[in-house]
């Protein structure tokens, strides 16, 4: 019997990282969350806008991730931009402590998802912070980009 591979189901993705911040390498992480948490979860109740990890006594933190509370829950809900331990290999830990000292890199959460076993996932990505003059050139590499396609695509159409 052959396996059906499902893709997997993107809860919350930090648009806004692209925007504000170079990446310059990405890793996956679990997440060690609550019941209610992963209910929430399945409900697409999560926002990753302003939140950042951290690594403090040899674990990773995630800061400042709103998961909602869960809507058919009780008084046992769980807080909703409480700390939530991610979930590495040591090797992998040492090696986000030297980059983000020495370095200046920031560990910025990209996105949380379900893999297809069902598992939460959390995407972040060692990133250094852009400046203003880095945003704009990025936009202008955008618009221009587009400016290429409609040319292109106006050209295919006349032919």
């Amino acid at each position: 019997m052959a396996k059906t591979e499902q893709e997997e189901q993107v809860i919350a993705t930090n648009r806004r990282a692209f925007h504000d911040f170079a990446i310059q390498e990405k890793l996956e992480a679990g997440i060690a969350l609550k019941g209610t948490e992963v209910k929430s979860l399945r409900e697409g109740r999560a926002n990753l806008r302003d939140s950042f990890a951290s690594v403090d006594r040899g674990k990773v933190v995630l800061h400042h991730c709103h998961i909602s509370p869960y809507s058919h829950g009780n008084i046992m809900n769980h807080d909703p931009l409480r700390p939530r331990v991610l979930l590495l290999h040591k090797k992998e830990i040492r090696k986000l402590i030297g980059q983000t000292q020495q370095k200046g890199l920031t560990l910025v959460p990209l996105r949380i998802y379900f893999t297809a076993r069902g598992l939460a996932k959390v995407e972040i990505a060692l990133a250094r912070g852009k400046k203003e003059y880095d945003r704009r050139e990025t936009i202008k590499q955008r618009e221009a980009g587009r400016e290429m396609e409609r040319a292109m695509k106006g050209g295919r159409r006349k032919k």
